[in-house]
């Protein structure tokens, strides 16, 4: 197997719904905006997964899976480290902490077993196992020689893919729909890992309140399919 298929290969692997993470439980804030008419459509799927990756955690996490990635390529246990730190108090709400972290513990779990590294298993004990998702994504893919770019935009993929999903169920929509707004969102996923790439995590930030009130009204949401 040559190097370029062995890293698709564990990309595909990664970020399979099969890989047991758990995203298919999280909606990032969507299941309220549904309940509150906000999002009916297609068109509005779109437009609430495009806020996200432009603005909102999509944007931040595709600099830290960057940011991870080139301080493990390059063996900066320390920059790694700091990256993990930065991640996990970069949360604007309770529940959208817990989609990161939970999946992000659950992806070192399982990859630590299935696909061992010294390297990561450091990073994984001096963090307690628990590591957002984006930060140990990135760092695996960079210990392990998966080129950066296709690191990045394949997690953005799978993070509005999810998105979808929820969408596809709780709208609801149909599965052509969902599969027509994914294809509608390839440029913006293209978009947000080429910002990723020029980030600098020392002037980043958000701008998207609106997805962070949605976040928190889903805590007390009456009757909940997800959890955030």
């Amino acid at each position: 197997m040559s190097t370029d298929s062995a890293a698709l290969y564990r990309l595909l692997t990664w970020l399979s719904p099969a890989y047991p993470v758990g995203a298919f439980s999280y909606s990032h804030g969507l299941e309220t905006a549904v309940e509150a008419g906000m999002v009916k459509d297609r068109g509005d799927l779109a437009g609430y997964i495009t806020t996200v990756l432009r603005h909102g955690a999509g944007r931040v996490d595709a600099a830290l899976l960057v940011a991870a990635h080139r301080a493990a390529a390059a063996n900066k246990p320390r920059a790694l480290d700091k990256v993990a730190q930065l991640a996990a108090a970069w949360r604007g709400t309770a529940e959208t902490a817990l989609e990161t972290m939970q999946q992000g513990t659950s992806f070192t779990s399982i990859t630590a077993t299935a696909w061992p590294d010294a390297r990561f298993a450091g990073l994984a004990a001096r963090h307690g196992g628990r590591l957002s998702h984006p930060v140990a994504f990135g760092a695996v893919a960079g210990f392990q020689a998966v080129p950066l770019l296709a690191s990045v935009t394949a997690w953005l993929a799978a993070f509005a893919a999810n998105l979808v999903s929820a969408g596809v169920r709780i709208v609801p929509l149909g599965q052509t729909d969902g599969q027509l707004a994914t294809a509608a969102l390839q440029p913006i996923v293209q978009a947000a890992a080429a910002a990723a790439l020029a980030a600098n995590l020392e002037t980043m930030g958000t701008a998207s309140p609106m997805l962070d009130l949605l976040s928190m009204r889903h805590e007390t949401q009456y009757t909940r399919l997800f959890r955030s």
